[in-house]
């Protein structure tokens, strides 16, 4: 009984702290339940620095043509869906371990991987329309509203197995024990259960609104399930998100009360699909006969064309770049303002030692899509390639006012300045960079470099003062950052 005692006053401890106190201050209502306890405000900032340990922690693909294509096909999605704060941001991990997720604050990342196992839009799509609707339902803040929930009950139906052990024989108080941990985790799978099965329902329902056959969340799962049942490993995925047979019969039997729909092929998603593909591949002569073995076997345009340019890109990453433009030709002739056909026609040209022909290709193709993102990072890497950085940093620059969250962005434009000689500029923009991955001890730093630069010259004050005036900002996130 003696050892029981520092136990149980721990637990009646924390059940007394965990009841309501007149003496506390009450955190005001923001329209309902779950926002007494995390306001959307709460999630966006828990969203930022979660974005931000991923960004420091995790590799990512910065293809600009692969990122632009998970913004366009989730913000469309998004609109679609009952989410009301469409502060979003994207990421996506360099893995090819199958795996989405989604955090509080719009936070949507995949990694390659997912690019590799759905087959098609409709599958990818069904994917990230589950993860919206996570968000959307802020599970996250429900969550934490059910733990507390929990913690009172749960805490006495331990304290009172306690008293069982100190009463009765050992076997039977740690049996009492093992039963009450038991329920907690039960009751925690359960909430966790309702909030898979709410974003499929939910998630269909976005699939189907924003133009997708709903079939293809069903399929996607049953992809799912072949994938664990013969893999040594499960994805990733299946781990937050496990998929059983009554899961997928559920998914399809909701899918079943929408009209039908015919699966569209897409050939935007293919595409970048190929782009991935090459991506991992590690032999690029493997990848050439792939997609020649795809190309002989293409049953239709869609996956004609997907497979002649998944061919231009691994003959291009062979180095085989006249190879490569052959079999783009036929591609860039046919729809020849694609973006995807576009870029990648500037950047065998650029890898090819033609980067003036590729700076004149793009900036012809500027004049269309003023602003576009992988059309202006492909032009500054010709202009890089034909060493006009000057004319590089200024282009980068412009692009850090459309793009200010954009960490990969800043990083390149770094280096750039770098290559241009302006010291101050390359410190100023690693600092952003750092500000942008969370490490705000080394963003500090950079600026710190900057302005001891800066204040050696003359007629600068208003720099010095807009750097100053980041610096104390830089302090105060890192000190926000410190209080989550």
């Amino acid at each position: 009984m003696t050892k029981l005692l520092p136990l149980m006053c721990a637990i009646a401890t924390t059940l007394m702290v965990s009841m309501p106190s007149d003496a506390q201050v009450q955190i005001p209502s923001l329209g309902d339940r779950i926002s007494s306890l995390i306001s959307l405000e709460d999630e966006h900032a828990l969203g930022r620095e979660f974005l931000r340990s991923i960004r420091r922690t995790s590799k990512t693909i910065p293809d600009p043509l692969i990122n632009d294509y998970l913004v366009n096909v989730t913000q469309n999605l998004a609109l679609h869906s009952e989410l009301q704060d469409f502060r979003m941001s994207f990421i996506i991990v360099d893995s090819p371990e199958l795996n989405a997720f989604a955090a509080p604050g719009g936070i949507i990342g995949v990694n390659g991987g997912l690019f590799l196992n759905a087959h098609t839009e409709g599958e990818f799509a069904s994917v990230l329309a589950h993860e919206i609707a996570h968000v959307s339902q802020r599970h996250f803040a429900r969550s934490v509203e059910d733990a507390q929930a929990r913690r009172i009950p749960e805490l006495a139906t331990l304290l009172a197995s306690i008293i069982v052990m100190s009463t009765s024989s050992p076997d039977t108080g740690q049996a009492a024990i093992m039963a009450a941990q038991g329920r907690a985790m039960e009751n925690q799978l359960r909430f966790s259960r309702n909030n898979e099965a709410e974003a499929d329902r939910l998630g269909i329902k976005t699939l189907y609104d924003a133009g997708y056959d709903p079939n293809e969340m069903p399929a996607m799962f049953e992809r799912l399930l072949e994938l664990n049942r013969f893999g040594s490993r499960p994805p990733e995925f299946l781990l937050s998100h496990p998929v059983t047979e009554s899961r997928v019969a559920d998914t399809r039997g909701r899918a079943a009360r929408y009209p039908a729909r015919p699966t569209n092929p897409r050939l935007e998603y293919q595409l970048m699909r190929a782009r991935v593909q090459v991506h991992y591949e590690l032999s690029a002569a493997s990848s050439i006969a792939s997609f020649q073995a795809a190309l002989r076997d293409a049953a239709d345009d869609t996956a004609r064309n997907a497979a002649r340019y998944g061919l231009a890109l691994a003959h291009g990453k062979n180095k085989e770049f006249g190879l490569a433009q052959e079999a783009l030709a036929p591609l860039l002739t046919s729809d020849p303002n694609r973006i995807a056909y576009v870029v990648t026609h500037a950047e065998l040209l650029t890898q090819g030692n033609e980067a003036a022909m590729a700076r004149d290709f793009l900036r012809r193709h500027l004049t269309i899509n003023p602003g576009n993102h992988p059309i202006t990072m492909a032009y500054a890497d010709a202009l890089i390639a034909a060493r006009e950085y000057g004319e590089a940093a200024r282009l980068l620059e412009d692009h850090t006012r459309q793009r200010p969250e954009d960490h990969e962005l800043w990083y390149v434009l770094a280096e750039t300045q770098g290559l241009v000689g302006d010291v101050s500029k390359v410190h100023q923009a690693r600092a952003e960079y750092f500000i942008l991955v969370g490490d705000f001890r080394s963003a500090s730093e950079q600026l710190d470099y900057a302005l001891r630069i800066e204040a050696e010259r003359q007629n600068n004050a208003p720099l010095i003062a807009r750097l100053r005036q980041r610096s104390q900002e830089v302090q105060s996130m890192g000190r926000a950052a410190q209080a989550i």
